[in-house]
């Protein structure tokens, strides 16, 4: 099963990210390390020309560089809703999705697999 370890100072970042564009959707890019089943996110990338709506954040993929350190996205719900849509899951990158949900607190924070499965998330120092 894979892990995610993100540290708190990052994951308070993601969510200031969220509540400064509430109530739009925010998006995100994590960048990190991946090994076997445990990626590590080290750090977090605005993407180039993103465009942020009331329940929409998107990306053209084809302008990101190239980029292996790249291990997901990570974007907003401001409906509150934990859980990823359909569009969400079409839409993925990389490896792992993670959301943040209204109120953008620690624990409305989720991450989920390629198949929408929700995955262990560790916070560090």
């Amino acid at each position: 099963m894979i892990e995610v370890t993100i540290s708190r100072k990052l994951l308070l970042s993601i969510l200031r990210s969220a509540r400064a564009s509430y109530p739009r959707e925010t998006v995100l890019l994590l960048r990190g390390r991946s090994k076997g089943e445990k990626i590590e996110v080290t750090d977090i990338l605005i993407p180039p020309l993103a465009t942020h709506g009331r329940g929409f954040a998107a990306f053209p993929l084809h302008m990101l560089p190239i980029d292996f350190t790249l291990v997901g996205s990570v974007h907003s719900h401001p409906s509150g809703v934990l859980e990823p849509s359909v569009g969400d899951l079409n839409r993925r990158f990389s490896k792992v999705t993670m959301i943040v949900a209204y109120p953008f607190q620690e624990q409305n924070v989720a991450v989920f697999n390629d198949a929408g499965k929700r995955i262990t998330l560790q916070l560090t120092e």
